[in-house]
This record gives C-alpha cells, structure tokens and sequence, in this order.
C-alpha cells in the first residue's frame, strides 16, 4: 500500500495523461471538422492577443466577485464546460446527439458538484480546450504562448501576488477551474467547510493557487510561523475554460499526509498540453504508429517532459516547498518538445517555427 500522498500523485498524473491523450484523441477530428479559430496558426501574436485576454478576464472575475455576481461566474464556467464537452462528444457521435451529454455534464456541474463530477467535466474541458488551442497555435505561437506564461506565472506567485484576493470566492463555486485529488476514498468535496474557508491563494486568472480540505477531524495543521494553515495544498492553478493559466503554491511544511484532499488547476494541465497538441499537428516530424493518437516524437516527448515537471512540482508540494507551476510544467513540455524535434531529424529552425520568417 502506498502513502496517501503517492496515490494522489498518481491520480494527478493519471489526470494529466488523460488529458493529454484526449487531447492527442481529438487532434485529427477537430482538424476535419475545421475547428481552427484563427485564420492563420502561425501568427505570433495569436499568442499576445490570449494572454491579454487572460488578464481581461482577471479584471472582470475581480470585478464580478467585488460586486457579488458569483453566480454569473458560476453558470459562465459550467456554459463554457458544456460547450466544450460538446465539442469533444461531436468528435465521436453526430453533433445534435453531443448536446445531450454535453447539457448532462453541465447539469451535473450544477446540481451536484462533487469531486468526480468536477474532475470528470475538468478532464474533458482540458482535453477539448487543448485540442482547439493545440489546432489554431502553430509551433512558434504555442511555445511563445507557454513562454509568457511561465513568466506571467512566477510573477504571479513570487512577485505581485495579486491574485490572492479572489480565493475565497472562486473556491465557494465547485467548478471545474481545478482538478480534486482526493486522498480519502471516503473524501467528499460537498461535505463540510466550504473550500474558501481553507483557500491559502489564488491564481494569476482568478482562480485559487492552493487550497485547503479538511482533514478527518476537520482540523489544520501549523505553519511555520504557528497560524493555522490549510489541510491540503494545490499544486498550481488554471483555469477550466480556454483562457487561463495558474500558478502552483503550496505552504504546508508537515506535507500532505493527513490530508483528506489537495487541488491543482486545470489549466496546469491545459496549458504544456496545447504544446503537444500543435507539435501533433503542425510538425513536421513522421507520425509514430501508435492506435487512436495522432501522435509524433516531438509530441510524446514533450509529453514525457511535461510529466516529468509534474512529478518535481508535486514532490515539492508533498515536502511543503511553494513554486508556481507553470515554469516547470511548461519548461518540461518546451524541453521534451526540443529535444524530440531534434531526434526526429527536424532541424532547430524548423522546430521552433521560424523557418518561415527566415
């Protein structure tokens, strides 16, 4: 048997790759039915123009939240959670036959909210929205995309902090902008204090850095400086939509076991994930015979490496040691992608998409 923490690392990771592999699923469907939302994916400043869009949509979650339209955020997140549910069920039977389980996924988002539902609208958000993505960056947008925002994202967590104010109400809402890893099989997120009540940050999109879940006697352990500190810890942030990308911080210097529940934000996994999805698509790497995926060197490695990033967040998490996520989730998903490129015969120019303004 192992530790609580180390099953709950292997959830997350198993969350990850289903994802990625959802993502990697989707790619040729989403190709044929012409999903590219832009006209040309290989324009960097496709790549600006979403990060600007990311902090537009901080203002107005801070603005939303100052003026107590929480319920307006909730029922935006679980819309955008059916549409892209839909998107992702239109690849595999006919889209009139998608909406409904499509409309059950948001159904269940807002009638019960427990832990399972929202990993499971989570993962098929993060699968559709990195496949969208991963489909409408070229190679040169999408590694300029995770750059920025693996810089945004250490900002965010070591420098400004600004986003700190909106846990509280973010986390009341029980929508898919996190992923639950549950270290209790008898664990329930609808049970209990209220995930604000023990949120310790939030994310640079409005969405909580880490958060707490109480543990079997509802208790919190000390911090360092002897205050209360949250019982379980995030890993990093992101949001559950196709917009954002948070930050990983956790503070809890006992470690996660005695824990009931820690949570680490879908767009972690969304982000390093359009990167794999447009290596699939756009490189020019020969496809791997693998059943099912559209998949190349390029993007299994950059698959590998993002994984990699995760287990060194995670095992600094588990010791209590705060990082923002996205520098080495990223980093990881960029490095893999290198170095897969350059194995496959692809030459640096190419791989890194500037053959074309050369």
């Amino acid at each position: 048997m192992f530790p609580r923490e180390y099953r709950g690392v292997a959830f997350v990771v198993g969350l990850f790759l289903a994802v990625q592999l959802g993502a990697l699923a989707l790619v040729p469907e989403f190709v044929e039915s012409g999903y590219q939302a832009v006209e040309n994916p290989d324009d960097p400043t496709n790549s600006l123009v979403y990060v600007v869009a990311i902090v537009a949509m901080t203002g107005l979650m801070l603005a939303a939240f100052r003026y107590d339209l929480d319920g307006a955020i909730r029922l935006l997140i679980v819309g955008v959670s059916a549409y892209l549910s839909w998107y992702v069920f239109s690849a595999l039977v006919s889209p009139l036959a998608a909406a409904v389980p499509a409309l059950a996924v948001g159904a269940g988002l807002l009638v019960h909210p427990e832990w399972y539902v929202i990993d499971t609208a989570g993962v098929l958000m993060g699968a559709g929205a990195a496949g969208l993505f991963g489909i409408s960056f070229g190679l040169l947008p999408a590694l300029i995309l995770l750059a920025v925002l693996a810089v945004y994202d250490a900002i965010s967590v070591y420098g400004t902090e600004h986003m700190l104010s909106l846990a509280e109400g973010i986390m009341d809402l029980n929508i898919p902008v996190v992923l639950v890893i549950p270290l209790s099989l008898s664990y329930s997120l609808l049970d209990g204090e209220t995930a604000s009540d023990e949120a310790a940050g939030v994310g640079d999109d409005g969405e909580p850095d880490a958060e707490a879940a109480p543990d079997a006697e509802g208790e919190a352990a000390p911090d360092a400086e002897g205050e209360a500190a949250p019982d379980a810890e995030a890993a990093s942030d992101g949001n559950g939509d196709t917009e954002a990308a948070d930050p990983a911080e956790a503070g809890d210097p006992a470690g996660l076991g005695n824990r009931d529940a820690f949570f680490i934000g879908l767009g972690d996994a969304v982000i390093p994930t359009v990167l794999i999805a447009s290596a699939a698509t756009f490189s020019s790497a020969p496809s791997l015979a693998v059943p099912l995926f559209g998949v190349n060197l390029p993007a299994l490695l950059a698959m590998v490496g993002t994984l990699a990033g995760l287990l060194v967040l995670m095992r600094w998490v588990i010791q209590g040691r705060p990082h923002a996520g996205l520098p080495l989730l990223n980093g990881g998903a960029i490095g893999g992608y290198l170095v897969g490129s350059v194995v496959a015969g692809v030459p640096l120019i190419e791989a890194l998409g500037l053959a074309a303004f050369l």
